[in-house]
């Protein structure tokens, strides 16, 4: 946290150390797949696609630290910037392969990136090298992503996970035996049906005390233990948790931290 004295935030354990929350989900040809939770690495099924959930202020630092050559689709899980601020930074991917990326979203986290983004939507006074977005509108339904078409790619099917981010709606994420949740505070039972079976799951956490627009530990434990996923990985985590050395080795079986640079292979 800027300006904060606190032990954690000058913590030489680079686990301590945490960029703004996003995934990087790689869908290999093979079946198999790598991705992240809080900067970390994730694997799901399907063939050859590079998808990133939320693309915050530090973006540009995680694709280039995880080295993102290729980068099919990015989902967004609501419009507060640390989870969109980074958009501008496609533009290199327009440069390298001179197409729009594709950005799925809600209608209202539409309206909230053609306000903060305008100028890249501007057709009547196209700025040069302002990035280029297409955006695909998602709802409750499932959802495709992908290539189609491309090289013979099969689509990714995606299942949005509707909760409440204190009373704004958030939409996380199921993508094969993966399931991605941040920044929710609320989940109703028939949103957890629709996690059952998944491999993976990974939550939001963002410290000990409860919080009005988060999930704290002991409630993101509690989410984990009804999907009952095989293993867990808590994400969005404030310096508030503590020393991750120190509260690892307190998570029940099955349950761990995230941090940045974290691979999970499914």
């Amino acid at each position: 946290m800027i300006a904060c004295p606190c032990e954690v935030c000058h913590s030489a354990d680079p686990r301590d150390k945490r960029l703004r929350t996003s995934a990087l989900v790689r869908v290999e040809g093979s079946g198999s797949g790598s991705g992240s939770g809080s900067g970390s690495g994730v694997r799901a099924e399907g063939s050859g696609m590079n998808i990133v959930i939320d693309a915050g202020p530090d973006f540009r630092t995680q694709m280039l630290a995880a080295n993102v050559m290729q980068l099919d689709a990015i989902l967004l899980t609501h419009e507060h910037k640390d989870h969109t601020g980074g958009l501008d930074d496609v533009r290199a991917y327009n440069y390298f392969y001179h197409k729009p990326v594709d950005v799925y979203a809600t209608e209202r986290v539409q309206a909230a990136v053609r306000r903060d983004y305008a100028y890249a939507f501007d057709s009547e006074h196209p700025y040069p090298g302002a990035p280029e977005i297409t955006l695909h509108t998602i709802d409750k339904r499932p959802f495709s992503v992908g290539r189609q078409g491309e090289k013979g790619d099969p689509a990714v099917e995606v299942i949005p996970i509707q909760g409440l981010h204190n009373k704004l709606p958030v939409t996380g994420f199921r993508i094969g035996k993966l399931a991605y949740l941040t920044d929710f505070n609320h989940i109703e039972e028939s949103e957890i049906e629709k996690l059952r079976g998944v491999e993976v799951l990974v939550v939001n956490a963002l410290g000990h005390n409860p919080h009005p627009t988060h999930f704290n530990l002991e409630q993101a434990i509690e989410v984990a233990r009804k999907v009952r996923a095989n293993r867990t990985y808590l994400t969005h985590i404030s310096h508030r948790m503590g020393f991750y050395a120190e509260q690892e080795p307190r998570l029940p079986e099955g349950i761990h931290f995230a941090y940045d640079g974290l691979t999970i292979e499914i």
